[in-house]
């Protein structure tokens, strides 16, 4: 049996760095992780390869060779995900499908054979049972929690790592909280469920061993989700990153109260975790209730920033505009807490409701919703009928995002996030940086208008904090990408309802 894996193509998004990646010549930010652990689950003595879009094409050899195609997606992905669809059934291959997209959206795909969905520890078996059975269903779903201490390392030579700016691990699914926006739940639940430290090292061992030696994504909903069981990881991991000469630079997601926890900020700066994404989505006090993000709400917002970068991992941002509660003034507010806090790669998108979410029941009960979601955080579009008059909240939009990555604000908080950063983390200068910094050189330091800026944080950051020289170039750098980002999201005919 000859399996091919395709993963659909992304957009150019906020998080793709699309831009940013020309100079590492980089095809991609990260790997299709979830293919390639079905891949692993798959049965030793299948054939296999994985055609990644972002990275190549999909030829008509790969789908000649195939007996049956496993496409998995993110909403965010769902065009492409369609057109390989189309595609594949002109050649008259079994298609099956599973990942985030199918699972809440399956019934709008049109001609996929078998739906396996939910999480694949569960229904991968089912379906491969039936297979040899000869009686396959067209669905298979569970609501089952697997236990993952189970799950198989990632089938990374099914992949060219090179091709890859990041790569990419989970540690945990679920996440205790319960943000009515957020669909992390629906797919993976509220008690988090860990993999073991001897399987965490066995996965950095596998990476290591297949040649890596750049930043790795510990792609986890909240990595520390249960903060007990992560405080025993972490020496472990200390542990592998001494012995072998801390070969990975780590980020991953958490939630606020990291900074309330000392020893955690401390094992996790020591094991070389460098960056931490957060939800800390608005300034405003009575919208964090109203999305019941009540951890957001136990303390000062810019005092948790502040500390985070004082242990040497910046933090990056996501924010969000079109609560309920959300005063007229809102884009100013969001605008001077941004600024203030120095999250440098702040994602702020417009409220988006997704499918089966607890704010895609409410607005769907209040006859609020008005389309599915794109999947897409920034795009501007909006989902639902809000309380603010909609013209005014996607101006208001549009002038937050033109505002925040204007050149002059964008540098600012590069500065701002600098003064508080202690740059901690071991980092490897590769040959790849030293093209980045000349390519950077040449763009951003001759070419663009903001050349001055540019020049002028690169010598402040020497002669003031030279540690932090080489994310002062890539926050640079992931500048040129939000600005190219921000001339599709801001033309007009993108703001739309959906």
């Amino acid at each position: 049996m000859n399996i091919l894996l395709v993963y659909p193509e992304y957009p150019a998004t906020f998080w793709s760095f699309k831009y940013s990646l020309k100079f590492i010549s980089k095809k991609a930010a990260f790997p299709p992780l979830g293919l390639l652990t079905v891949a692993a689950m798959l049965p030793g003595d299948w054939g296999k390869k994985l055609v990644d879009l972002n990275v190549g094409p999909l030829l008509d050899e790969h789908l000649a060779w195939a007996d049956m195609v496993f496409i998995s997606a993110m909403i965010v992905q769902k065009e492409s995900a369609q057109q390989v669809i189309n595609r594949c059934r002109a050649h008259g291959k079994k298609i099956i499908a599973g990942g985030p997209v199918f699972t809440t959206q399956h019934e709008q795909f049109a001609g996929v054979d078998h739906f396996v969905l939910d999480e694949a520890e569960i229904t991968l078996p089912l379906f491969l049972n039936d297979l040899d059975a000869g009686q396959l269903k067209p669905l298979y779903t569970s609501k089952d929690r697997p236990d993952i201490r189970h799950t198989p390392v990632p089938l990374w030579p099914l992949i060219d790592i090179r091709n890859y700016a990041t790569m990419a691990i989970q540690y945990s699914r679920g996440c205790p909280f319960n943000c009515e926006f957020c669909d992390i739940i629906i797919m993976n639940g509220r008690i988090p469920r860990q993999k073991s430290p001897a399987q965490m090292e066995r996965e950095f061992q596998a990476l290591f061993d297949a040649g890596w030696r750049k930043s790795v994504f510990i792609v986890d909903d909240n990595f520390i989700g249960n903060t007990k069981e992560v405080k025993q990881l972490l020496p472990a991991l200390i542990d592998w990153q001494r012995k072998h000469r801390f070969p990975f630079t780590l980020l991953t997601e958490v939630s606020v109260n990291l900074a309330n926890d000392e020893e955690l900020m401390q094992l996790m700066s020591g094991a070389n975790f460098f960056k931490v994404f957060m939800g800390l989505e608005t300034p405003n006090h009575d919208s964090l209730i109203e999305c019941g993000k009540n951890q957001n709400t136990a303390g000062s917002l810019t005092e948790v920033v502040d500390t985070i970068h004082r242990h040497g991992m910046q933090v990056m941002g996501g924010f969000i505009v079109g609560f309920d509660q959300d005063p007229e003034n809102i884009f100013d507010m969001q605008v001077r807490f941004i600024q203030q806090i120095g999250v440098v790669t702040a994602m702020v998108g417009i409220l988006t409701a997704l499918p089966q979410t607890r704010l895609w029941h409410r607005l769907k009960a209040e006859g609020r919703l008005l389309s599915d979601a794109s999947g897409e955080n920034t795009d501007g579009g909006l989902n639902f009928e809000p309380i603010m008059e909609k013209e005014k909240l996607i101006e208001g939009y549009q002038k937050l995002l033109t505002t925040l990555y204007s050149p002059k604000n964008y540098y600012r908080r590069i500065n701002t996030f600098l003064k508080n950063y202690t740059p901690t983390a071991r980092t490897r200068l590769t040959s790849e940086d030293l093209l980045a910094f000349m390519r950077a050189t040449w763009r951003l330091g001759i070419v663009s208008k903001a050349r001055f800026r540019y020049w002028k944080l690169l010598a402040k950051t020497f002669f003031v904090k030279r540690r932090a020289l080489p994310i002062a170039v890539e926050l640079a750098i992931h500048g040129f990408h939000f600005e190219k980002i921000l001339e599709r999201v801001c033309q007009p005919s993108n703001y739309s309802t959906r």
